[in-house]
């Protein structure tokens, strides 16, 4: 690659000042450079114009542009969390514990019942 002394198409590429890269020659679209390129939707640059500077598509542009805004808007509806979460995972871990010894539990209860004898013991024979 080049060092950014130079000018031309590389020295723009290498700027971030939003040149398109040389013909025949694509840039990797980045998480940062699509951002860059949404924030600029969202100054009210015009999508056409953006579109054709980081030749990429206009229907492109507008999927990272709605896919921002509602990772935005989600992320907006996330609350920090505090004591209560910690106490509330310790709780629903417990109670996993217990229902799946319960369960166990059953299961052995129906092996006994269906396994003989009546009784929980089955039946047993006689040592003598």
């Amino acid at each position: 690659m080049t060092d950014g002394k130079h000018g031309g198409a590389a020295g723009a590429e290498t700027s971030g000042i939003g040149a398109s890269a040389a013909p025949g020659r694509e840039r990797r679209m980045t998480a940062g450079r699509k951002r860059d390129a949404v924030l600029r939707l969202l100054r009210a640059e015009p999508l056409e114009i953006v579109a054709r500077e980081l030749s990429v598509t206009a229907a492109d542009l507008s999927a990272w542009r709605e896919a921002f805004l509602e990772a935005g808007a989600a992320s907006l509806k996330a609350r920090e969390r505090d004591d209560r979460d910690e106490k509330i995972d310790r709780l629903q871990s417990k109670l996993g514990e217990v229902l799946m010894d319960n369960e166990l539990l059953q299961a052995k209860v129906d092996r006994l019942e269906a396994g003989g004898g009546g009784g929980p013991f089955g039946s047993r024979r006689s040592k003598r």
